[in-house]
């Protein structure tokens, strides 16, 4: 194990009890499959509803934002909002976690309340403002900044209770490692260190996040504005994984 890794589980081991570090090791595992799918449900149901806009993938939003600039197509301001108002939330989450004095499993839960109740009101503000039906209007730029602002809690949730969870959001890092591991794993002179645990946790928020994506196009087809629902009630299921 590298010096870098003996001290992540040192420190966290130091700041919770013997108790608590069983529980953030079963949060590591069971949790971040379910965040995944949720993740791939807003970002797609925010795209196809609310004018072309990632809602998980943030930085996205800068190219699609580029490519208007340079190519004269229509500018969205929502998608440049939502980077400074990504970075505000994450802001705020923070702040959240600090006035709370609260470590691990107990600021998990805490932090995914904040989520499900961000997604409930992303639901019910769009069951009555139905921002679908203007994508590109006020009440459609309302919408990505709670869905946005949703996301960064989900983010900062799992850097700051559960450290060594992987991201569950940015798909590139997982299809990376996915595609890697797997090349070792044909070699006869592997390049990476031996995880085979990474490698199934990769895999699983790959397809989970693909899987949320799936749901996340069908319900928009189904249920229009109440497809938020999806996530919604999936983000209340995270708050009871223990």
């Amino acid at each position: 194990m590298s010096t870098l890794a003996r001290g992540s589980t040192a420190l966290r081991n130091w700041a919770l009890p013997s108790d608590g570090t069983v529980e953030l090791s079963r949060l590591e595992a069971r949790l971040p499959p379910l965040l995944s799918v949720i993740a791939g449900m807003v970002d797609l149901t925010g795209f196809l509803t609310l004018g072309n806009i990632f809602t998980a993938h943030i930085t996205g939003n800068l190219v699609v934002a580029a490519a208007a600039a340079v190519h004269g197509g229509r500018f969205n301001l929502a998608q440049a909002l939502a980077i400074p108002v990504f970075m505000l939330a994450l802001a705020v989450v923070w702040l959240i976690a600090e006035a709370s004095h609260r470590r691990g499993p107990s600021l998990a839960r805490l932090l995914l309340l904040v989520q499900f109740l961000l997604l409930a009101v992303l639901l019910i503000f769009s069951i009555f403002a139905k921002p679908s039906g203007s994508p590109h209007g006020l009440m459609a730029a309302i919408a990505v900044m709670i869905a946005v602002s949703a996301m960064a809690c989900q983010y900062a949730l799992l850097r700051l209770a559960i450290p060594d969870a992987i991201s569950t959001a940015v798909m590139t890092g997982n299809l990376t490692n996915t595609v890697l591991s797997l090349m070792d794993l044909s070699s006869r002179h592997p390049l990476l260190p031996v995880d085979a645990g990474r490698l199934r946790r990769s895999l699983y928020l790959l397809f989970g996040f693909l899987l949320g994506c799936v749901v996340g196009t069908a319900a928009v087809s189904l249920l229009a504005d109440w497809a938020w629902s999806l996530p919604a009630a999936l983000a209340a299921v995270a708050i009871t994984v223990r």
